[in-house]
């Protein structure tokens, strides 16, 4: 493509033609509106219009999916599919996330041409990647950090998500560090609240972590939510890193973009991106966003880990969307580098083979809540059946077959054999 466009792939619905909501949503999100106007001079169209560069049809639906459209008359009772492939020049909004969703995803939501649109892909230019230095850790920094090649980072959350004391959190940092537990975050509901200030946090969970480490040789990478307003942010994430933590977490649809990137511009340590709220902007097929396309405006701003769903989990998300958002978080992007997928939702042992079975990578992190945490032997053998339920899979050995020569892995089965990590 031109290097100074930015593509925009749609899948849409429509009562009119594919051809003609194209070219609304083109005029729409550039320099049109809904009658011409004095100014729109064919030079300035030309220099500022969104131009419609190829339409894919696809099967047509008997009925609209969104509520709102409106019909030509003499309508056939056809809604047309189809891929819409819109380019826009970089000049209007230029390298900005922010002011890019704008024109790719703004407006064209509501137009009542459309019974459906979901952005399903971007195509930016390079200065993009000139204004967004992207992830400054990723996958390969956050295996040097945590010491962990040749397997997937294993690690847990931090459950009951709400209400513990702070002796009970040191307790459970406590015991997982003692597993050799590579890596645990806080859950997105715990951030900074009142009953547990993050101040006292960090300095309780700290402690635990220090002397953890002083014991087995190992600290584990523990992802604070740090989550807040773009002042707190900050103090939030000095507060970390002048305790010696080793991560932070925020909730990217609660922070936005702009505040993702700001806070790689002076972040010391990786961060966890959580996606937790992007149900409302993807459940619906004909609505929202593809995360192949959110996942890498995420990169752009520094995501260095990124939530995909799990397999077989507890979420409406189908295990090929899942394997989607694994390849999509991993593929090659501007500089290289990539955003470690983050595997979670109702995982254990027992969901590594299908995992590697679909995706080939031990390049991921998989946590595990009940999955570990609610092992009957404890922590420290739900972390070991993890890790050989990853061994089984890379080496095509039957998990049941796996688990007659070690009993963690057994005893895993047993328990969350029906699905229920």
């Amino acid at each position: 493509m031109s290097a100074n466009r930015v593509k925009a792939v749609y899948l849409i619905e429509t009562p009119y033609t594919l051809e003609r909501a194209a070219e609304v949503i083109a005029g729409e999100q550039s320099t049109g509106t809904f009658t011409a106007v004095p100014g729109e001079t064919d030079l300035l169209k030309e220099k500022h219009a969104a131009r419609v560069e190829s339409i894919e049809e696809l099967e047509a639906a008997g009925v609209p999916t969104l509520p709102g459209s409106k019909t030509p008359q003499g309508h056939d009772g056809r809604y047309r599919r189809g891929l819409v492939t819109v380019s826009f020049p970089l000049h209007n909004f230029g390298p900005s996330i922010p002011n890019l969703m704008s024109a790719v995803a703004g407006n064209l939501y509501e137009l009542q041409e459309l019974s459906g649109i979901r952005l399903v892909d971007l195509e930016l230019p390079d200065d993009f990647a000139a204004r967004y230095p992207g992830p400054k850790f990723g996958i390969e920094g956050t295996r040097r950090l945590t010491g962990v090649y040749g397997r997937p980072i294993l690690g847990t959350i931090v459950k009951p998500s709400i209400g513990l004391a702070m002796e009970d959190l040191q307790r459970m940092i406590t015991d997982v560090s003692a597993a050799g537990l590579d890596f645990i975050k806080d859950d997105e509901l715990n951030a900074n609240p009142p009953y547990a200030p993050l101040e006292l946090k960090v300095k309780s969970v700290m402690e635990a972590v220090e002397r953890a480490a002083d014991a087995t040789g190992k600290k584990i990478m523990y992802a604070f939510n740090i989550t807040g307003d773009i002042e707190e942010m900050k103090r939030n994430h000095d507060l970390v890193v002048k305790a010696s933590g080793n991560c932070v977490m925020v909730s990217i649809l609660s922070v936005g973009l702009a505040g993702l990137a700001h806070l790689n511009s002076y972040s010391e340590v990786p961060i966890h991106g959580h996606r937790n709220q992007w149900g409302m902007l993807t459940r619906c097929p004909m609505l929202g966003i593809e995360f192949a396309a959110y996942q890498k405006l995420c990169r752009l701003a520094g995501a260095d880990h990124l939530h995909v769903n799990g397999l077989n989990s507890k979420f409406y998300e189908s295990n090929e969307s899942v394997v989607r958002s694994i390849e999509a978080c991993t593929a090659p992007m501007y500089g290289g580098y990539a955003a470690m997928p983050v595997v979670s939702s109702a995982q254990w042992a027992g969901t590594a083979p299908a995992t590697y079975a679909a995706t080939k990578t031990v390049d991921v992190m998989h946590l595990a809540g009940g999955g570990i945490l609610a092992h009957p032997a404890g922590p420290a053998a739900g972390f070991e059946s993890m890790k050989l339920g990853w061994e089984a899979a890379v080496k095509g050995i039957p998990l049941e077959e796996y688990a007659e020569l070690h009993p963690s892995l057994k005893q895993a089965i047993a328990k969350y054999g029906n699905g229920k990590g």
